[in-house]
């Protein structure tokens, strides 16, 4: 037990020596979208699958972060990067909020009621131009003309991410959460404050994921609210990520995004050319197929089912 940390410090040192040997602005770029879903997927992970809050609105919480950055630097004409420290608390803030109102509801009805918030965001963040530039949308200067900057500091935060999510499950806190996600009613039953407790899960949940917004805001320079806000191209594949890889795992929504990005990449660029340019549009489909498959066949993800994985291709040997 002493030694577990041996084997996720050799494959941190691996990803951060990644980019110093695959100098390529391409292959930076993508190795920080996978950091990106990381945190957003393991965010959705603690709420999701070890508090068993299946939430459809993370998307109101990247959004959240992206344009606290994105309104500091257009109404006060603060650098953008104040948001990396504000974008989470006002995240957090948010799903508190949230919180207050949708822990009301339990099963498919809190999943609504997520969704409906992050819709509503987008929404006002459309109609309240004023404020957010609505469809305009807010662009920034970039800070720094190359990729490893951007690599480093997402890099360090899908880092502090994970070992949160880590201590948090290993402490008495994961216990709690875990008990409500078996049996909330149970849960209560024993004394367990359940809505306190899903509260500070949605709160660690949605500062990482605000916190990613910000971030992507000062890497992308861009952002409007059909970019931050979409329930399909946040929210949803926020859910994919975590489905893919294994929910209730915690390495489950890194091996998410590193399948998420490399099957979007393909059907982007057409197979790298090899395949007819009307395959471009194919990834949502792909994605429909490989989360079909995986429920039918690899319940628990490619993480949690991996002892099924292996065993499918290394056959035991039969007894003689």
């Amino acid at each position: 037990m002493k030694k577990d940390w041996i084997k996720p410090f050799i494959i941190f040192v691996l990803v951060g020596v990644l980019p110093l040997v695959v100098n390529h602005d391409y292959y930076q770029h993508l190795m920080i979208l996978v950091l990106i879903w990381v945190i957003i997927g393991s965010s959705w992970n603690l709420l999701a699958g070890y508090t068993g809050q299946v939430s459809f609105g993370h998307a109101a919480f990247f959004g959240i972060g992206a344009y606290t950055a994105g309104i500091l630097h257009t109404k006060l004409d603060l650098s953008p990067w104040w948001g990396m420290l504000l974008g989470g608390p006002s995240a957090v803030l948010l799903g508190l909020f949230i919180g207050y109102l949708c822990f009301r509801l339990r099963g498919p009805y809190f999943a609504l009621g997520t969704l409906a918030a992050g819709e509503i965001l987008r929404l006002v963040a459309n109609n309240w131009v004023d404020f957010t530039e609505g469809m305009v949308g807010i662009l920034i200067i970039q800070s720094f003309g190359s990729k490893l900057p951007y690599f480093y500091l997402v890099f360090g935060i899908a880092v502090l991410c994970l070992g949160v999510i880590s201590l948090v499950m290993h402490s008495k806190l994961g216990y709690y959460f875990v008990s409500i996600r078996e049996d909330q009613d149970a849960a209560e039953s024993l004394g367990i404050n359940t809505t306190r407790y899903k509260n500070i899960s949605l709160a660690i949940s949605a500062f990482f994921t605000g916190t990613a917004g910000a971030f992507y805001l000062n890497y992308m320079g861009f952002i409007d609210p059909s970019v931050v806000f979409s329930l399909h191209n946040i929210s949803i594949q926020a859910i994919l990520v975590g489905i893919l890889g294994g929910v209730a795992t915690l390495w489950g929504p890194t091996v998410g995004a590193l399948v998420m990005v490399g099957i979007q990449e393909l059907f982007r660029t057409a197979f790298f050319g090899l395949a007819p340019k009307w395959v471009s549009q194919g990834h949502a489909l792909a994605f429909g197929l490989l989360v079909v498959l995986t429920i039918l066949y690899l319940s628990n993800g490619l993480v949690g089912d991996w002892g099924k994985i292996k065993g499918f291709f290394v056959k035991k040997p039969s007894p003689r």
